[in-house]
């Protein structure tokens, strides 16, 4: 839910902190690049990869 809100904080939260630089850094790029249209995809990847990395950490 963490990275819904803002990219790679859920990242962070799970420990990922390469992780989560990748994220601070690509999505907002991609966000002002394209205009939004990769931005929105990129931000629900990061979402999703938290996630995953939450699950495997139980």
């Amino acid at each position: 839910m963490l990275s819904l809100i803002l990219p790679g904080v859920g990242q962070v939260y799970n420990g990922r902190f390469l992780w989560a630089i990748f994220w601070f850094l690509v999505t907002p790029g991609l966000w002002i690049g394209s205009g939004g249209f990769l931005g929105w995809i990129f931000h629900i990847l990061s979402a999703i990869q938290a996630h995953r990395q939450a699950k495997r950490a139980r």
